[in-house]
């Protein structure tokens, strides 16, 4: 068995069209979309991830403005320029991008976001509405695990509703805005889900429940920690690790590809996998956004 390469980039292409189509709407009835992203400090990691993001804006005509914080900043100085944001009527979308400071605590961070600007559901509030199966907001790379899923199995002629309530999927790493995203749409999927994370291969646990799924999906920002012995034979594994190697330099996944690749029935590459597909959802959710704040300045001003 030679595992199915997953092309990302072939399925970002088509879900830019329907955004395109959603973005001009939006601009046709008035409503401005422009998405503004914080960091802090140099992490490499970020960084590709922001220059992709500009790359997505440019291409479909979404506004864009960027704050760039030392990596000495405080929780007080990123939630300063939270706040400044949340106050910007042109912007509709915020991102923090990941990693913070040493010292900095996410939670402060993401509960100062206005949640209707909130792309990533982050926030308490639309992170509970994600788990209670009523999302505002879908997190893009969770939400594009699920596309590039649904999309391949769309391609391959299998019944999405009957392969769902009849797969295991094994979700590793637990992160706000990956893992635990993940297991929730998961769970809407009516699939059976197990959450681990990388620790478990501390104790060599980890192929025990990663070698059970039907699908497994690995966020666990580990360069190639899954390796031939954590995949069972015809598995679906969705790679969303992007780790830039710095002494080559090259980006690698969370998964050993080469090794994979003849026990796996399709699996996505990195990069050209998921990536692309997170950055044409990021721009979706931000029309959204844009969307709900026009909504929320109408019901206030029906209410005055």
């Amino acid at each position: 068995m030679t595992a199915q390469l997953i092309d990302g980039r072939k399925i970002a292409a088509r879900l830019c069209e329907d955004v395109a189509a959603e973005l001009h709407a939006a601009v046709t009835d008035g409503v401005p979309v422009a998405l503004a992203t914080i960091s802090a400090g140099a992490d490499s990691a970020s960084q590709a991830y922001l220059r992709r993001i500009d790359r997505t804006a440019a291409v479909l005509g979404v506004s864009r403005q960027h704050k760039t914080l030392a990596g000495s900043a405080t929780a007080a100085d990123v939630v300063a320029a939270v706040r400044e944001l949340n106050k910007d009527s042109a912007v509709s979308g915020i991102l923090v991008l990941r990693p913070l400071p040493r010292g900095v605590d996410e939670a402060t961070v993401f509960a100062a976001l206005d949640p209707r600007k909130d792309v990533e559901a982050v926030h308490p509030e639309n992170a509970g509405m994600l788990a209670l199966g009523a999302p505002r907001y879908i997190p893009s790379t969770a939400a594009a695990v699920f596309h590039v899923l649904d999309s391949w199995l769309d391609a391959t002629g299998q019944d999405p509703a009957r392969f769902y309530r009849r797969a295991r999927i094994v979700v590793v790493g637990r992160s706000n805005n990956v893992g635990k995203p993940a297991v929730s749409l998961a769970f809407a999927k009516q699939a059976a889900v197990t959450s681990v994370d990388e620790w478990a291969s501390v104790d060599n646990q980890l192929g025990a429940y990663t070698r059970r799924a039907d699908v497994l999906i690995v966020a666990a920002g580990v360069p190639e920690l899954i390796r031939a012995e954590h995949v069972r034979a015809g598995a679906v594994v969705i790679d969303v690790g992007i780790n830039v190697i710095e002494s080559t330099p090259r980006i690698v996944g969370d998964v050993a590809l080469d090794e994979i690749v003849d026990r796996a029935r399709a699996v996505t590459p990195v990069p050209g996998g998921v990536g692309p597909v997170t950055d044409i959802w990021l721009m979706r959710n931000t029309v959204l956004a844009a969307r709900n704040l026009r909504l929320a300045a109408e019901r206030e001003s029906r209410a005055s």
